[in-house]
């Protein structure tokens, strides 16, 4: 389930205005709604190396890690049946953070290995790829697989988040939300609090009201130590 552009649009403007702390236009809020979302997905990438380092838990819905890997499984793309008969394939576009690749037909893991490791394992018969324990190198652009023979991989990533709009038409000299045109987050739906709280940090920075943006922080703060309790 996304979370609504207009719902957060609405809540930051309420928080903002409510001690006249400025007003944050519909274009400044989209620039700080981007930039949120983008925070809160790169910090999905260090929390899982945090928590993988710790010991879990067997409570349902409260194991930090599986909380994680859920937000981020309303992100996560599976490309199947990909070609790379030619030893060489290209990332899709919309890949964020590559994931697991596979062989499509028998479903082997293909290791990524950096270029240089691979020129080592060719020194060696018994390190060499195999059909049977494939790798791959990423150029960035695509990728090389070897050994050669593999007809096509299944590719599984995190997508690039689409840019959020709140979009408007002017109705008496006011922005008025326009649904039909406007961009929702593809964020969790648990997301829409933290989406608030950065928004509006950003917005007292740009408003240099330090007022705003230290509510804010205290406000996000209060809510990342109640997660980590």
């Amino acid at each position: 389930m996304a979370v609504s552009i207009d719902t957060v649009y609405q809540r930051v403007l309420a928080l903002a205005n409510k001690e006249q702390r400025g007003y944050i236009t519909p274009q400044e809020f989209n620039l700080f709604a981007n930039q949120a979302q983008m925070e809160i997905l790169n910090q999905y990438f260090y929390d899982i190396n945090q928590w993988g380092r710790q010991h879990g838990n067997d409570v349902e819905h409260s194991d930090m890690l599986g909380i994680i890997y859920e937000k981020l499984a309303c992100l996560t793309v599976r490309e199947l049946d990909i070609d790379v008969s030619s030893g060489i394939t290209t990332i899709p576009s919309g890949v964020y953070k590559l994931g697991s690749v596979f062989t499509n037909d028998t479903q082997v893991e293909v290791e990524e290995v950096m270029y240089n490791e691979y020129q080592t394992m060719q020194l060696a018969p018994l390190t060499r790829p195999t059909l049977t324990r494939p790798v791959y190198v990423n150029r960035f652009d695509g990728l090389n697989i070897y050994p050669q023979g593999i007809d096509s991989v299944d590719i599984q990533y995190i997508k690039t988040l689409n840019k959020v709009e709140w979009a408007y038409v002017v109705v008496n000299d006011k922005p008025l939300y326009n649904d039909n045109i406007s961009v929702d987050f593809e964020l969790h739906a648990s997301e829409e609090t933290e989406l608030v709280y950065k928004i509006l940090k950003l917005a007292g920075i740009n408003l240099k009201s330090s007022e705003l943006a230290t509510a804010a922080q205290a406000l996000e703060q209060g809510q990342i130590q109640q997660e980590k309790q």
